[in-house]
């Protein structure tokens, strides 16, 4: 056939480009003037299941952004297993206590493999035990983007809970619309955007349809292919929780005390600088320790990072910080920042933290505190694996913050019920112990001795710098030297660097008779 200016076109290539542009059953020549492009809302999360085609073997995700309050991955994976679907993986970003339920879904053999940041509560417990017969896959948050992107971790189908959503499947976790009852924020669906950028197919669920357009950020309906509503996705009063959940205890506000004068004197608190806390009580504390410093010595961050906290937001909207880069929210007050702070932008999984994007956000990073369950002689941290061998954390940021930061401040308590925290070898290698440059405990504060010039400052400040044999010699003083855990031979787990390459494996642990 002929154009209109008398040029020949291919046919074939025309009915290509309108099925591309229109889909399967439409077709602009006969559809009808402003049906084309038809609402994405489906019935129930039964029927999104069987229009996204998913059957056995498939890769299926989901985010964490409202952590304990999460409630659409138990929803989802109940209404799977009702469908009969088998041999699933299943990667998540990551998954807390509340996710218990899948240990029957493993048992089943509706979920055979794992692939996620972290695990915790009886899952945890019962995968340490040797639950599954594929090892679990840990990676970092910038680990698993980059994965997800270069298609090393291929999603087929990525649930994805959402505080609201038009039904075109423009979705976000802040919501706009004042007149919305029980708006379940979660902040920034920085970890869901990966998935939602590269899966085949996405299911956006939330409790709250709002009209066209949903502007507030978060997922553009172009990336989605179903919306369901449901009556509820998840409580936010528990995204605050365990170990984001700021802390009372003196032990840990005096870590947190010590932490700032470390930073304060480190030669990087100044004008201009950037800063991230990572998880735990003593490392969200650390900020509130700041304030007084960079108010009296006029310090402004040019920005804060990573996981968003209601203290950073009192920082920023005291003109202390100036622009939050937000990939997932710690507390209801940061997820509210969101919607409100112009300056407060919602990022994604790989302008966070991809280890092969050299404008990650990381890489411009001053200081980041970061906590640890042990910390070896070396310096190597372990954020994963509890005393007693069992999987009680996550990855999470630690090793992709911990490269790209100029300045690593680890905070642990020296000794946490009655076991050193500093080891002679962690248990689990998670963030290799080159990149960490000042351990700061309760009873003291070592510098990585790679970092001298560091120890020098803060010896120069009065902050007596011990050497970490030092300390660890003085836990075991108190406590003791505990005695080896009783792993089994079964690797349970897979620990990955940020580039995925293997950087220790977690055994199955055995209960002492």
């Amino acid at each position: 056939m002929k154009n209109n200016i008398g040029h020949e076109i291919d046919q074939k290539l025309l009915d290509r480009m309108n099925f591309g542009l229109y889909g399967r059953d439409k077709d602009p020549r006969t559809a009808e003037k402003g049906k084309v492009h038809d609402s994405k809302m489906v019935a129930s999360i039964e029927e999104a299941i069987k229009r996204s085609g998913l059957r056995d073997g498939m890769t299926i995700s989901f985010h964490h952004h409202f952590r304990d309050g999460d409630q659409v991955l138990n929803q989802v994976m109940e209404v799977i297993a009702k469908l009969g679907i088998k041999n699933l993986k299943l990667a998540p970003s990551s998954l807390t206590a509340v996710h218990a339920p899948l240990v029957e879904h493993i048992k089943n053999g509706v979920v055979t493999s794992i692939e996620s940041s972290g695990c915790r509560g009886t899952l945890a417990d019962e995968i340490s035990h040797g639950l599954m017969d594929t090892p679990v896959v840990f990676r970092s948050h910038g680990g698993r983007a980059s994965a997800i992107a270069d298609g090393r971790l291929h999603i087929d189908v990525a649930f994805l809970g959402a505080t609201v959503s038009d039904e075109y499947g423009n979705a976000s976790g802040t919501c706009l619309d004042e007149s919305v009852e029980n708006a379940a924020e979660c902040g920034s669906l920085g970890y869901a955007k990966v998935d939602a950028q590269y899966a085949d197919k996405v299911v956006i669920i939330t409790n709250n349809i709002v009209a066209y357009p949903n502007a507030a950020g978060g997922i553009p309906g172009n990336q989605v292919d179903y919306v369901v509503k449901v009556d509820s996705i998840g409580d936010p009063a528990k995204i605050s929780a365990g170990a984001t959940r700021f802390t009372k205890n003196p032990r840990d506000l005096m870590i947190a005390e010590k932490a700032a004068q470390v930073i304060i004197n480190s030669g990087y608190f100044k004008d201009g600088m950037s800063l991230q806390t990572g998880t735990g009580g003593a490392s969200l504390a650390v900020t509130r320790f700041l304030t007084d410093a960079m108010l009296e010595q006029g310090v402004k961050a040019r920005f804060a990072l990573g996981g968003i906290t209601g203290q950073m937001v009192k920082l920023h909207e005291m003109g202390l910080i100036d622009t939050l880069l937000d990939v997932q929210d710690f507390d209801v007050e940061a997820a509210s920042s969101l919607r409100r702070n112009p300056n407060h932008h919602e990022i994604d999984g790989n302008t966070y933290a991809s280890p092969f994007d050299r404008t990650a956000a990381i890489n411009q990073l001053d200081v980041v505190i970061l906590s640890a369950l042990e910390i070896d002689t070396s310096f190597n941290v372990n954020v994963l694996v509890g005393s007693d061998g069992i999987i009680r954390g996550a990855i999470g940021g630690h090793p992709d913050t911990a490269a790209g930061a100029a300045l690593t401040v680890i905070v642990s308590p020296l000794i946490r019920g009655r076991i050193p925290c500093v080891v002679d070898k962690v248990s689990t290698l998670c963030t290799d112990g080159a990149l960490c440059d000042v351990l700061v405990t309760d009873a003291g504060v070592a510098v990585n001795p790679r970092r001298p010039e560091v120890a020098e400052a803060l010896t120069k400040a009065g902050i007596r710098v011990t050497p970490i044999e030092q300390l660890k010699a003085d836990a075991e003083a108190v406590v003791g030297k505990p005695d080896d855990l009783p792993f089994g031979e079964k690797v349970v787990a897979l620990v990955t660097a940020p580039d995925g390459t293997v950087i220790d494996v977690v055994r199955e642990i055995c209960d002492n008779d």
